[in-house]
């Protein structure tokens, strides 16, 4: 900002601006310009806090009843912005805070530090007298190096376990508790201090400004550079994905790496705000040698993150950024070649009808084996020849065909290709094909458009979506951005080997592993949905979530069984009325089912108990002025949160839907199928931020252990 004083902003301030009346915010945004330009000046009562564990705390008036605190850094005039509220509470605040320069990460801390076992439960105090710290093979220096201010280090010395690092989380800085949750879960010191950002010089404790630069104090810190820059900030003070990055999430995303990237990541670790923060870094910081092609599967999707970047980037930077979902870019490019055929997206019913009439009597295979088999291997790997179907290896498949069995099999695949083109009708994979055969076409006779392209949710696109985008940007310096997690697969697409789709990410994969969304209660539900599952990691590999972990905590999820869909009804009823009268927003609550049937009558079932909710159809957007609770499929849910989730008529042939199982034609087919409905599950379950609510009837699914279920809610 413009001023003779700069001003950093750490991220729980925005906390407590959000928690000001309107009429104090108003003043918080005047204010921020006084301070910048003096935060002596006569008006602000720049004042020392007497008593305060640092002597650099000062208050600044926002009104006659509220105040801001600062800490003078003594460093050319540098203030940190760190708290507002009343006036006594401010100063109480103030009081107990420290803040300062860690002498090993070298990153800017705020914690509380309390001599000894002060502040800790007797329980706690006496168990401390029995039994060993858990940190005692840690020297005083390692600690500090994970993040531990020197001033805690007695206390960290009389932690035990889970629950004694839980009751000091409030009081520590972030990364410090981060460090110290993922030693007790079984990480290395070694391990975690390769994941850290290593000072290349002796840390200056008493050097803020240099502190704020890097990566762990930039996770909580932001120093606006401008007025727009500031109004962003306070505009979505709750928002901190728009202004503050994970330092592990920041060395993705602020890199000029040597080739295509693939990111893993449980959900709610943050993947896909990571690949909107690389779009963003790259049309700002990259020269304009094209534009960033931001693709992902659903229509849904790609609107919400259009919005989302809107949101964080400047008009500028957004000239520079499409984003679509993959299916639209593909039919808008062939159609400006000059296309000539119908897209369909679904295959062609009747086509395949006759085609299927060209069946072998003596083979007894099930219809659903050759729809599989011409999904999951004729147009995974681009078969248009007889002898191009006899010579694949078949992976993954569950019934073994020899070759000869093969060629009585290729008639009928070649009949749906012929049925196809006598109608001028390419399914999408075909035109993905097509595509990128007019791409390679015309490469070296034209600039390429793109510059560079970010893929998110890559576990739903197949091998023929990623040949395409490998044709739309020339390799070289960030020309791909590979985001995704095969846990999440829910459209029954075969599993992608990234390196045979012409993509190298050989020394560029990275995974996220801290979660940001659901509470570890939920998060470690979901897992176990998925557990024993294989998992792929797109490019060949088994991925797992073993060292996925969520850092807040929450209630246990809540399971439910009732008799019929009624008794269902009357409770989910019952549910949103007691949170309505307790003050809860009802749009921060989602109600989802398995299929739209059964979704619909979820809908009509509320609104006839008086509750009025709002149906996220497929294409449409959320309303967000409308207070009620949404209705959804677990498809549609994909990509969105929610504070509460009612995961509802969990039940046997629901889920797992039976249709899906029953269309397998064979055991291996059929086991990915249930993966799939498992992983629909998760996905449902993981939109959770705070609270996860499972509900059943008549026969409870498969996937309910007994063991699961709760007692009342309210009770």
């Amino acid at each position: 900002m413009r001023g003779r004083y700069k001003l950093a902003i750490w991220g729980d301030f925005l906390t407590a601006f959000a928690k000001l009346p309107r009429a104090q915010q108003q003043r918080v945004d005047k204010l921020i310009h006084r301070l910048s330009d003096n935060p002596t000046a006569p008006g602000l009562n720049y004042e020392r806090i007497r008593n305060a564990k640092s002597p650099e705390m000062r208050s600044v008036r926002i009104d006659q009843a509220y105040r801001a605190i600062v800490y003078a850094t003594g460093q050319g005039g540098l203030h940190l912005l760190l708290w507002a509220a009343k006036h006594d509470d401010a100063y109480a605040w103030a009081m107990r805070k420290e803040c300062a320069v860690n002498p090993e990460t070298g990153a800017v801390q705020v914690f509380v530090s309390q001599p000894g076992d002060a502040g800790r439960s007797s329980a706690a105090t006496s168990t401390a007298a029995t039994a060993p710290s858990a940190f005692d093979s840690l020297k005083d220096r390692q600690l500090v190096r994970l993040g531990v201010p020197e001033a805690m280090l007695q206390e960290v010395r009389t932690i035990r376990d889970d629950a004694d690092l839980d009751e000091i989380r409030a009081r520590l800085p972030e990364e410090a508790y981060e460090s110290l949750f993922y030693f007790l879960a079984g990480d290395s010191y070694e391990k975690l201090i390769l994941e850290r950002e290593a000072p290349g010089e002796l840390v200056d404790t008493d050097d803020f400004e240099t502190a704020l630069g890097r990566d762990e104090s930039r996770a909580r810190f932001v120093v606006a550079e401008d007025e727009a820059a500031l109004q962003q900030v306070l505009n979505a003070p709750l928002e901190r994905w728009r202004v503050f990055l994970h330092s592990s999430q920041r060395r993705l995303v602020e890199r000029r790496w040597n080739g295509p990237v693939r990111v893993l990541g449980g959900a709610g670790t943050g993947k896909t705000v990571v690949a909107m923060h690389r779009a963003r870094w790259l049309a700002r910081t990259v020269p304009d040698r094209g534009r960033i092609l931001f693709v992902t599967y659903t229509r849904n999707l790609a609107a919400d993150i259009e919005n989302n970047l809107r949101a964080i980037c400047s008009p500028e930077e957004m000239e520079r950024i499409e984003v679509v979902n993959l299916d639209r870019w593909v039919t808008a490019f062939l159609s400006g070649k000059g296309y000539e055929f119908r897209i369909v997206f679904q295959g062609d019913r009747a086509s395949w009808d006759r085609a299927m009439d060209q069946r072998d009597p003596d083979l007894d295979f099930a219809d659903a084996f050759y729809t599989e088999e011409w999904q999951h291997v004729v147009q995974a790997a681009g078969i248009e020849t007889r002898e191009e179907y006899l010579r694949i290896f078949r992976a993954g498949r569950g019934t073994r065909l020899g070759r000869s069995v093969r060629a009585r099999i290729w008639p009928v695949f070649a009949e749906y290709r012929a049925q196809l083109a006598e109608q001028g009708i390419k399914e999408v994979d075909d035109a993905y094909r097509d595509a990128a055969a007019l791409l390679r076409r015309d490469q070296g006779s034209f600039d390429a458009e793109y510059a560079s392209v970010i893929i998110d949710e890559a576990q739903d696109l197949g091998a023929p979506a990623f040949k395409l985008i490998r044709s739309i940007v020339p390799e070289g310096k960030d020309d791909l951005f590979v985001v995704g997690d095969g846990h999440q697969r829910i459209y029954g697409r075969s599993n992608v080997v990234l390196g045979r789709c012409g993509i190298n990410i050989r020394g560029r994969a990275r995974k996220l592993r801290l979660g940001y969304r659901t509470t570890e209660q939920t998060r470690a539900w979901a897992v176990r949905l998925l557990e024993d599952r294989e998992i792929d990691d797109l490019d060949g590999g088994r991925d797992d979530n073993r060292e996925f972990k969520s850092l807040t905590r929450g209630p246990e999820p809540h399971l439910r069984h009732f008799d019929n869909r009624s008794e269902q009804a009357n409770w989910i009823a019952g549910h949103l009325k007691e949170m309505s009268k307790c003050g809860e927003r009802l749009r921060g609550t989602c109600i989802v089912a398995r299929t739209r049937k059964e979704r619909d009558a979820l809908a009509d079932g509320l609104r006839e108990r008086d509750v009025d909710v709002f149906v996220l159809e497929r294409a449409d957007p959320d309303h967000e002025h409308d207070d009620c609770a949404r209705v959804a499929t677990m498809h549609r849910v994909k990509g969105l949160e929610f504070d509460r989730v009612l995961i509802a008529s969990v039940n046997r042939r629901m889920v797992p839907l039976s249709a899906a199982l029953q269309k397998t034609g064979d055991d291996a087919a059929r086991e990915l199928a249930e993966t799939g409905e498992r992983a629909l599950v998760y996905v449902a379950a993981t939109r959770a931020k705070k609270e996860l609510v499972v509900l059943s009837y008549g026969r409870r699914s498969e996937f309910l252990g007994q063991d699961d279920f709760a007692g009342d809610l309210f009770g």
